[in-house]
Order: structure tokens, then C-alpha cells, then sequence
């Protein structure tokens, strides 16, 4: 009996055939290419607020270390906030006009002037949004945060105010009027008085004036 008839032959040097063992190493080879995991998808990328926000807090930090003394961020307050935004004004592109300036309080001034350039109110309200919510993802604690400590409240009133005097732009929102409302609701309790009433035959009119009357002095003391 044959002892190698359970054993594969090796193959032929000067057949020109692959053997085997080339075969399944070409397809082993191929194999991780061809398989992908089901159900896996390309992570999305981070969206624009996300991607700003890793900016700045990164900004921040840098800022933290190049600061004189270094300063590390358990150790930041409210003032080291103050200190950053103001270190900001320097990149800023809105003109904000000081007081002796004859375009003071002038919302488009008809020529330029020499008055500094500085960050807008409301880029620096959002900066410090997106900062108070890095702060906490960063592992910051809520109670200690110091980009929603009173102090920078107050000093982002006090910017917005300042440049709203000195641009001649109003930052507060315009109250809604409601005397449109009450006509309209004069008008049409009116016509449902009136309308009720000429059902009533002949004496309806008496009814219909009365109740009218009666309609424009509820609608009176409602306005």
C-alpha cells in the first residue's frame, strides 16, 4: 500500500501550472481587500459649530500657555476670560468709534477714520458659548466654569452697550404691537353681535343696536 495516497503531490516544476498552496495564498492575500464588515460607514464629519469649537477651545489653551506667568486651566477665572477677550480685540475687523470722534453714534459713516478696529459684540457672545460648552465636554465641572462667571456677563453688557453708542445700533429687540390685535377683535365681536340679531323679524333692529353696544364696550374695556 501506497503510503503518501492521503497527501497532496507537489506540482509539477515544468508543467507551468500554479500549485495549490499558490492558489489559496493569491486568494488568502486578496481576501481582506474584498471583505468589509456590514452595516460600517465612514464616521461624518464634524459639523462647522463642532469644528469652530474645537478651534477655539485649542486657541484658548495656547493662549493659557503662552500667557505670563503660564497659567493652567484649573487655575483660569473669570478675569483670565476678560484678559483673553480683550487680547482678541486685536484681530477684530468691526470699527468701534471713541467718543471725540465726529462719527460717533453714526451707523455708517460717510468717510474713515482712525478710530481702532475690534471684535464685534456678537462674535465674542458666541466665542464664549461655544467656550462654556467645550469647558464641560472637556471634563470641567459646571459650578466652576469660568466662561459663565458673572464677571464676563457683565463685561459682555458692557461691550455691547459701548458699541451700540458708538455705532449707532441698537441691540434691543423691538416690542411687539398689539393694537392690530384689538381692532381685529373689535371688529369681529361686532359682526357676530350684529349677525345674531337680524334673525328676530321686525324687531330686531332694536336688539341688534343693543347689541352692539354692548359688544364695543366689552371690546372697550378689553382694549
Amino acid at each position: 500500500m501506497d503510503s503518501t495516497s492521503g497527501v497532496a503531490s507537489a506540482p509539477d516544476p515544468n508543467s507551468g501550472e500554479p500549485g495549490p498552496s499558490a492558489g489559496s495564498s493569491s486568494a488568502s492575500a486578496s481576501l481582506p481587500q474584498q471583505q468589509q464588515p456590514e452595516g460600517s460607514s465612514p464616521p461624518a464629519p464634524p459639523s462647522r459649530y463642532e469644528s469652530q469649537k474645537r478651534r477655539d477651545w485649542n486657541t484658548f489653551l495656547q493662549y493659557l500657555k503662552n500667557h505670563k506667568p503660564p497659567l493652567t486651566l484649573a487655575r483660569c477665572s473669570g478675569a483670565h476670560v476678560i484678559e483673553f477677550l480683550k487680547y482678541l480685540d486685536q484681530f477684530g475687523k468691526t470699527k468701534v468709534h471713541i467718543t471725540g470722534c465726529p462719527y460717533f453714534g453714526h451707523p455708517n459713516p460717510p468717510a474713515p477714520c482712525s478710530c481702532p478696529l475690534k471684535q464685534a459684540w456678537g462674535s465674542l457672545d458666541a466665542l464664549i458659548g461655544r467656550l462654556r460648552a467645550a469647558y464641560e465636554e472637556n471634563g470641567g465641572r459646571p459650578e466652576s466654569n469660568p466662561f459663565g462667571a458673572r464677571a464676563v456677563r457683565i463685561y459682555l453688557r458692557e461691550v455691547r452697550e459701548g458699541q451700540a453708542k458708538a455705532r449707532g445700533i441698537p441691540y434691543e429687540k423691538k416690542k411687539r404691537k398689539r393694537s392690530n390685535v384689538a381692532v381685529a377683535t373689535v371688529n369681529v365681536s361686532v359682526e357676530a353681535a350684529g349677525g345674531g340679531s337680524t334673525s328676530g323679524g321686525g324687531g330686531g333692529s332694536g336688539d341688534a343696536d343693543s347689541g352692539a353696544a354692548a359688544a364695543t364696550a366689552a371690546a372697550t374695556t378689553t382694549v
